[in-house]
């Protein structure tokens, strides 16, 4: 069964706008999201998911 994404949320990255469903260029979004309140927050989330994946990268190379 294919996802549903026109009834999911993406953050225009451009604009810092959530839109509901593929409005903007893939260049431009990220996502998809559940609910808007998780696309309004999805550079706290990106910042987060970096943070974490540089420890993980900088334990590695010790």
């Amino acid at each position: 069964m294919a996802e549903d994404t026109e009834h999911r949320f993406w953050y225009n990255l451009r604009t810092g706008a959530v839109e509901e469903g593929m409005v903007s260029l893939a260049v431009d979004r990220v996502g998809p999201f559940a609910t808007r309140e998780e696309a309004a927050h999805a550079l706290e989330k990106l910042r987060a998911n970096s943070a974490k994946w540089a420890a993980e990268d900088a334990a590695e190379d010790r």
